[in-house]
């Protein structure tokens, strides 16, 4: 997957909202201050391109919607950065976030009942 930027990415998060949609759809419920229509075309467009999104053609009209899930996009995003700053390790990331005083103790809790609970699904 290609890295996006931010304004990729809001786009992208609206179309995930709305699932399907046209060029005033978006932006429709772009947050304000709201870029010019055409900015919002170009966007979907590249969107496109990186294979994030595809469309229906009705004539010259475009309808589009997402083709990668949220969720796919999330394990994406947390696989490059775990490898990028953590040497692919969760570990590292864990005690990071401890070292920073990141993680209350109610987090490392949690944490260690999700573990848990894998654990036994596992079993």
């Amino acid at each position: 997957m290609k890295e996006l930027t931010q304004r990729e990415l809001t786009t992208l998060e609206i179309l995930w909202e709305i699932e399907k949609g046209f060029v005033n759809d978006v932006l429709e419920m772009y947050p304000e201050p709201k870029p010019p229509y055409t900015t919002i075309s170009s966007i979907i467009r590249i969107l496109e391109t990186k294979g994030y999104v595809s469309h229906k053609a009705y004539g010259k009209t475009h309808e589009y919607f997402p083709i990668v899930s949220r969720i796919k996009y999330k394990k994406h995003v947390v696989k490059d950065l775990v490898k990028n700053f953590f040497g692919g390790s969760l570990n590292n990331v864990v005690s990071f976030m401890a070292e920073e005083d990141e993680l209350s103790e109610k987090d490392i809790k949690e944490i260690s009942e999700l573990i848990d609970q894998y654990k036994k699904d596992q079993s």
